[in-house]
């Protein structure tokens, strides 16, 4: 389901390679399609985004449906083992096999047809996959993304020909393109304007990350703690609440301010343009400006989130320290159960990763099956601890009865 999607997390160090990632595969992708037939690559390239576009499309078709109705519907689950190993583990709904299928029709029509407009839906779900599945773990890592790929874009697209001719020479889905002119017509509305799916991806990553930071706000000022119940004016809602979205509106206003910025720049001198050379500059004095202006910038700079999955995972006694520390972080509010004894076993049995300040579940579907489990499994260890006495019990009556019975035997030997 998508509601566990596991995020990776992006810290400092992870920043500051983004750039020379980005020039590796640039320059590789330039020498591929520079010495080989463009043709076949663009053929297998095709087939490739494909098959990532339907399960794009699939998740970015339930999370608007889902969105728009709040409908809940029954889920299918898929386990595939091999000799107590687990091969492959599914969630699913009606739901998610309607869009499926709406997906594929898609697929078929852009393979057949390379229509711009199925070619944006595609590429449009990439960058949602993309900017779900990547957080930002602070607004230094951020800026330190930022400004290495403000180098790195004005680098490539002034200093040499290579993303010009990438970008060109790729026909697939990682691109926005669009008409020039869609009211005049004539030879100017069939040249496009391409827009990288990097220069979506990464500001909505720090888009993104603004808006938990405002959310972080909300819950701190309430007096929100990890470890206890939700505070009452959240109306016992994990997800959906209102609070005020100061950094968000404006990082986002900057954004669409900077690709204005962009499009204008690029019809007036006729060239291509690097749109992080804009948007970078103006994502980051967003959030810089919003925070001096609400004396705020401490707090910014401050900030952080808890990365979900340890790096480095270890052996032996590591293993057994990671998991405990994730045991005992685990939020306490998620479960009701009957009694201490019964919250113990179970805290040890469904302890899940820590999650960062007002990032709760909130399926009630999956909520209550965790739940069912958990005191399904606490019944049984209760059950079996209990079975464990028994024979203590009994084996200390027999030799009771036994010492009684010997006793007995030697009164009557000494009459």
């Amino acid at each position: 389901d998508e509601d566990e999607d596991e995020s990776e997390a992006v810290t400092s160090e992870d920043a500051y390679m983004f750039p020379v990632y980005g020039s590796v595969a640039l320059f590789s992708m330039y020498v591929v399609f520079k010495y080989l037939r463009a043709d076949w690559i663009n053929m297998l390239l095709s087939a490739y985004f494909a098959v990532l576009g339907v399960a794009a499309l699939t998740q970015v078709g339930v999370r608007i449906v889902k969105g728009a109705t709040g409908i809940k519907l029954s889920q299918y689950h898929v386990n595939v083992e091999h000799r107590s190993k687990k091969l492959l583990a599914m969630r699913f709904t009606n739901l998610h096999l309607g869009t499926l299928g709406v997906s594929a029709i898609l697929t078929a029509v852009y393979l057949y047809s390379k229509n711009w407009i199925v070619s944006n839906m595609f590429g449009l779900a990439f960058s949602f996959s993309a900017i779900n599945l990547i957080r930002l773990d602070s607004f230094k890592t951020g800026m330190i993304m930022l400004s290495g790929l403000f180098v790195y874009d004005i680098f490539w697209v002034f200093g040499t020909e290579v993303m010009v001719s990438v970008a060109k020479s790729f026909d697939a889905p990682i691109k926005v393109v669009f008409p020039r002119n869609l009211i005049g017509g004539g030879e100017e509305a069939l040249r496009m304007t391409m827009l990288g799916l990097g220069d979506i991806v990464v500001p909505g990553i720090f888009v993104a990350l603004c808006l938990r930071f405002d959310r972080q706000r909300y819950l701190t000022k309430l007096g929100y703690a990890r470890d206890q119940a939700l505070p009452p004016a959240l109306n016992g809602r994990h997800r959906g609440f209102p609070f005020a979205t100061p950094y968000f509106n404006a990082a986002m206003a900057a954004y669409v301010g900077g690709l204005a910025t962009t499009i204008a720049v690029m019809h007036k001198f006729k060239a291509a343009q690097p749109a992080l050379l804009y948007l970078s500059p103006a994502c980051i004095l967003s959030v810089v400006a919003t925070g001096m202006a609400r004396g705020e910038l401490a707090q910014v700079f401050a900030y952080s989130e808890e990365v979900k999955e340890k790096k480095g995972e270890g052996e032996g006694e590591d293993a057994a320290k990671v998991k405990d520390e994730v045991a005992v972080q685990q939020p306490q509010h998620r479960y009701n159960l009957r009694n201490q004894a019964t919250q113990a076993v179970a805290a040890a049995a469904t302890a899940t990763t820590p999650m960062s300040g007002g990032e709760l579940a909130d399926d009630e579907q999956d909520t209550a099956a965790t739940g069912e489990k958990a005191g399904s499994g606490a019944s049984d260890a209760l059950e079996s601890a209990s079975d464990g006495e028994k024979p203590v019990v009994t084996t200390a009556a027999k030799k009771k009865k036994k010492a009684k019975g010997g006793k007995t035997s030697k009164t009557a030997k000494a009459k």
